[in-house]
């Protein structure tokens, strides 16, 4: 409102504050953030926005060097964010005075200028400053609550022409509440990097103590991992990364995509580490609900919860001298993260319903088939916890990547069907031929699910090429290898989050029959869909609305297992149950 007709540009009313507003929203924004720093613009246009503290701004320390000058000034620092954005600037950029600045990380004491201009010169305002009377607040940011060393500023200008006189002493017991919830972050977000870089340098030194102990023993021939077949380079890399790191006790985490084998290579690990005779428990994270994944890892006491009638001790009891297994890590979910980072750090929990602390000493093998890095991008997979299991991340390479060890698995997996049969059936060397020609997107679990499938429906005792699935069009793996793309493929191992799997319903139409697999790459134009070049994916069909069809929707995705429908639809697998049997939809088996 202004005494004259003419419009005036709209001014921030003082009277109009809020300050235990300003406090939660910036207590909000830094708690919830992974960097502090990068959040600082929405929390100076908090500050705009709820006090009128305008053209706020940021400066930390150079840590670098490269603000000290060649006269040896002190206290070289950057603008590390503005209200307009988080850019590094220098501190010539009149963002915040420099020399104002300066004396504060100088004194650690706060500074206010009423008279910018008459006090530290016109030089000293910020270049989009529309006149000279401006306020400047200034207030330290430490590294520790009180601690000497002053590691930022955290600066914002008061209008002065505003309607009622400001009260400075009000911005500034704000400006310091900020400024200490930002202290905490920061200090955080340092721990937590100081963290991983220990994690790192104790894997740094594990594989190279590993590297050093097999350099040794190179010339002694190594014993065959039991179970893990083939001699392929990529199987062969993968096994020398097993041996040197078994024998230390860092955390692995297994990657790779399903049916590659992972509760296998998380055996050898086992096997060939100290530890090789106590026990080695494993749990799958993905076949469990939250609330009972707690409970199958820590155990619980009698009376802890309906249905606790004695005493269980959990996995990681079970485990202690020994290997935990903890397969499809990546399903668990932000909850539970938090708890099974403690005893990750700290090596001891309590069980459900117990106040006892329990310490166990236990080696950690984790596997997934999730883009972890993208998890924790997106919020869904917490950063330290992240930093805890992957110290030796191990990619197992998909069967279509050793095509070479197919041959020796499809015998392997024969010989095994005709022990636990009673059988004596042999693959005729064009079968074998045809085989390995394959691309199995279901890895070695679908290559052996094949050898099952055609030693028990072939009649004699050899079987034939043309008794192989794909050479009789029902191989539905190569309708998976069809709709598949480089970036996105619903069977690509670590990639097959981005989009969904495709969903094989019986009650829509017929299956397209898929052609036969060639005799040799590329010969006729008859190509097998699993070994042809992949094609574009089908169009994506829009959610369904209806309650039943969203929930058959969801238990064909997770493959009929309710666990799995559960988390996709946000509820527990008890009340998956119930609506199962509401809407009288008949459990699938396959």
């Amino acid at each position: 409102m202004t005494l004259s007709g003419s419009p005036a540009l709209p001014k921030f009313d003082v009277r109009e504050r809020f300050p235990l507003d300003t406090v939660c929203e910036a207590a909000k924004i830094l708690t919830g953030a992974s960097d502090p720093v990068a959040a600082m613009p929405s929390v100076l246009n908090v500050l705009s926005s709820f006090m009128g503290l305008q053209m706020g701004a940021l400066a930390l320390l150079d840590d670098s060097g490269a603000g000290q000058t060649a006269s040896g000034k002190v206290n070289p620092f950057v603008i590390a964010a503005t209200s307009r954005g988080a850019a590094s600037a220098p501190a010539a950029s009149r963002a915040m005075p420099v020399a104002a600045t300066r004396a504060v990380f100088r004194t650690g004491v706060a500074l206010v200028s009423c008279d910018v201009a008459g006090e530290l010169g016109p030089e000293a305002l910020p270049p989009q400053a529309p006149h000279d009377r401006f306020a400047f607040i200034a207030v330290p940011i430490r590294e520790q609550v009180h601690s000497p060393y002053v590691i930022g500023v955290l600066g914002a200008w008061r209008d002065l022409t505003e309607e009622v006189y400001p009260n400075i002493d009000e911005d500034q017991r704000v400006m310091t509440m900020v400024a200490a919830i930002l202290e905490q972050s920061v200090k955080f977000r340092r721990l937590v990097a100081r963290d991983r870089e220990r994690l790192m340098e104790e894997a740094r030194l594990a594989l190279r103590h590993a590297n050093e102990k097999s350099v040794a023993e190179a010339r002694v021939p190594a014993e065959p991992i039991r179970g893990i077949i083939g001699d392929s380079p990529a199987i062969k890399s993968v096994i020398a990364q097993i041996r040197k790191v078994a024998t230390t006790r860092t955390p692995v985490l297994l990657r790779g995509e399903s049916g590659t084998g992972k509760e296998l290579f998380a055996r050898a690990v086992h096997a060939l580490s100290d530890r090789k005779d106590k026990p080695f428990v494993k749990v799958n994270c993905a076949a469990l609900s939250q609330s009972l994944l707690e409970s199958e890892l820590f155990g619980h006491e009698k009376g802890s919860f309906t249905g606790a009638v004695a005493q269980k001790k959990g996995r990681f009891e079970l485990a202690d001298k020994g290997t935990l297994f903890l397969d499809e890590i990546g399903e668990i979910g932000p909850e539970f993260q938090v708890k099974l980072l403690r005893i990750l750090q700290e090596g001891e929990f309590e069980r459900v319903g117990g106040a006892k602390t329990l310490r166990v000493d236990v080696r950690l093998v984790t596997a997934t088939n999730r883009d972890l890095e993208a998890a924790v991008a997106r919020g869904a997979f917490r950063a330290d916890l992240y930093f805890r299991i992957c110290v030796v991340p191990i990619l197992l390479p998909p069967l279509r990547d050793r095509l070479e060890d197919v041959p020796k698995l499809a015998q392997a997996f024969l010989d095994r069907f005709n022990e636990q049969n009673g059988m004596n059936k042999r693959m005729t060397p064009q079968a074998v031929s045809a085989l390995a020609r394959c691309q199995f997107p279901g890895n070695v679990r679908e290559l052996e699910n094949c050898i099952s499938r055609v030693a028990a429906l072939s009649s004699g005792t050899e079987i034939g090429a043309q008794e192989l699935a794909c050479h009789q069009g029902t191989c539905l793996s190569a309708e998976l290898w069809r709709m598949q793309t480089g970036e996105q493929s619903p069977i690509g191992g670590l990639a097959a989050v981005r989009t969904p799997l495709p969903v094989i319903d019986s009650g829509v139409g017929q299956r397209p029959p898929a052609t036969a697999c060639p005799i040799g790459f590329g010969e006729g134009p008859a190509a097998a869909p699993a070994c042809q070049a992949p094609a574009a994916p089908p169009p994506v069909e829009p959610e369904p609305q209806d309650e039943r069809a969203r929930l058959v929707d969801a238990m064909e995705r997770a493959g009929w297992v309710q666990a799995k429908a559960a988390r996709l639809l946000g509820l527990t697998p008890r009340q998956i149950g119930y609506a199962l049997k509401k809407h009288n939809i008949p459990l699938r088996r396959f």
